[in-house]
């Protein structure tokens, strides 16, 4: 998947130093995916490096997830 034109964002919280930070971005997903698009998840160190995707409601239920605090904070 060609990711050149991606619209990558990170958080406003992030910042201006390169830290830990992870981007995201909305991205055609394809003649294969109902939606014909996907969130695309990526390390703000390494921009060519491996992205993951997911469905919007992938994306949506992590996100309640996190909101909801179901996921403890790595130590």
């Amino acid at each position: 998947m060609d990711l050149n034109t991606a619209r990558w964002r990170k958080s406003s919280f992030s910042g201006d130093n390169g830290g830990d930070c992870v981007e995201v971005a909305e991205v055609d997903g394809g003649p294969d995916h109902k939606s014909g698009r996907l969130i695309a998840l990526r390390d703000s160190k390494d921009p060519d490096g491996p992205a993951l995707f997911f469905t919007p409601e992938e994306w949506k239920a992590f996100l309640l997830g996190v909101r909801a605090g179901e996921f403890e904070p790595i130590p």
